[in-house]
């Protein structure tokens, strides 16, 4: 078979990607139009170059907005890789049991996200909620809605809560993919638990992890619908993430210039977010190579 034949497959999904691309362009293309014009109505637009640009970079608003986002993003995927990894690690190997364990963990993913939030609203009440109620029980101070710390805090474990078993299943597949021959010749060593996981288990599960941190990073620096429902941004502005401060001056203000150029800046900080986490990752599966 020459190599063309062997490549034929390929014409079969150009289609495909001729109609993604085409969806994709156009409202990239509108979004760039409307990021360098000032509009006041239909048909009343006038270019300004790049002034958007500029003052998005000078918004003290925006950037406490990024930074709080950073962080967010960050503790969440801490958190939620120790967990996966941990959970995935105790979890039964064959059987009926791993069976049972892995649909229950993957219960709160079925979840639609206003769903999630709107759960959570009732659960954390400090009057009537579950969580509220026990914790003030407990004599902590605790009211999500009036305390900028506890509406932060509240939306951490909730986001942790929604989205760790996909990283618990994404582990627990890699682990599953490890020859057993791995396992024995381990054995054979004397080899402990710790060196077990540091030398064969956490580095055959790089790639794994590497898919598990791309999608929740990006994930989490767009979410938007559970503290929306949750918080609404506050206390003040303490969980006003990026896509809330975007859909504010999208929607709320009518700013649609400077939101189209913060949406088109907000696109680019992800992407180098990914690439930064992308390269680090294959670096580190090279020198472990070595």
């Amino acid at each position: 078979m020459t190599k063309w034949e062997s490549n034929k497959a390929w014409f079969l999904i150009l289609p495909v990607f001729a109609v993604v691309a085409f969806s994709a362009i156009i409202p990239l293309m509108t979004v760039v139009n409307y990021s360098v014009q000032d509009i006041f109505g239909p048909g009343q637009a006038y270019f300004v170059g790049t002034e958007w640009y500029r003052e998005m970079l000078h918004n003290s608003r925006l950037h406490e907005a990024l930074l709080r986002q950073i962080i967010f993003s960050f503790t969440v995927l801490g958190i939620e890789l120790v967990l996966g990894i941990g959970i995935s690690l105790t979890l039964p190997k064959k059987g009926w049991g791993a069976s049972f364990c892995l649909v229950v963990l993957a219960l709160p993913l079925l979840i639609p996200w206003n769903v999630v939030g709107t759960t959570w609203v009732v659960f954390a009440r400090p009057d009537i909620g579950l969580a509220g109620v026990f914790l003030n029980w407990l004599g902590i101070d605790y009211n999500f809605t009036a305390d900028a710390l506890d509406s932060w805090l509240t939306v951490v474990v909730m986001e942790v809560w929604h989205w760790t078993p996909l990283v618990i299943l994404l582990c627990y597949a890699g682990l599953q993919a490890i020859p057993e021959a791995y396992y024995q010749a381990a054995r054979i060593d004397g080899a402990s638990k710790w060196a077990v996981f540091r030398y064969i288990q956490l580095p055959k599960l790089r790639g794994v992890l590497l898919i598990a941190v791309l999608l929740r990073f990006m994930d989490s620096f767009m979410i938007y619908t559970e503290p929306f429902v949750l918080t609404g941004g506050g206390p003040g502005n303490s969980t006003t993430f990026l896509s809330q401060y975007l859909t504010k001056m999208a929607l709320g203000q009518f700013d649609i210039g400077p939101a189209a150029a913060f949406s088109l800046m907000y696109f680019l900080i992800i992407l180098l977010f990914c690439f930064v986490f992308y390269t680090a990752m294959m670096h580190m599966g090279q020198g472990d190579a070595q």
